[in-house]
């Protein structure tokens, strides 16, 4: 997989199903690749474990990030992230369910691009995910 992709990581499947909906009703210009925890976000973003064969051209357009994930939780794969050359410049948005503000702080303080809390409504989450597409996605966007 050499073309750019939106990065998912998502481990409850009614998220990741809500996600998928959004960026589909977006007309989202890049496919969407799902991992469920740290440790295989790490995989796939470093080419190791099952990922071992994955071009490692292919960075992600944007990495969509939850905090509570399980094995490693997404403070340390977004530390990762920033700490190694090859994915540093990844723009990364953490999409969670935590309003806290000692969260929030640092994610900002570990590089995160931005954070946004998961809205309840599905319009709401639409229009979140039509903000990042615009922001992320689109030609006069950050990264197209």
């Amino acid at each position: 997989m050499s073309e750019k992709m939106i990065l998912l990581v998502e481990d409850n499947e009614n998220d990741i199903i809500l996600t998928e909906r959004a960026f589909k009703k977006c007309d989202a210009a890049y496919p969407m690749v799902v991992v469920r925890d740290g440790v295989e976000a790490l995989d796939f973003l470093f080419s190791r474990g099952v990922y071992g064969q994955r071009e490692t051209k292919g960075n992600p357009a944007v990495i969509l990030l939850d905090l509570k994930l399980p094995l490693v939780d997404g403070f340390e794969v977004l530390k990762q992230i920033r700490a190694n050359k090859s994915t540093s410049q990844i723009p990364v948005v953490v999409l969670t369910s935590s309003l806290e503000e000692s969260d929030q702080a640092k994610s900002r303080e570990l590089g995160a691009n931005r954070y946004y809390g998961k809205p309840v409504s599905f319009d709401k989450f639409v229009a979140l995910v039509r903000l990042i597409c615009s922001e992320w996605l689109s030609k006069n966007g950050h990264n197209a």
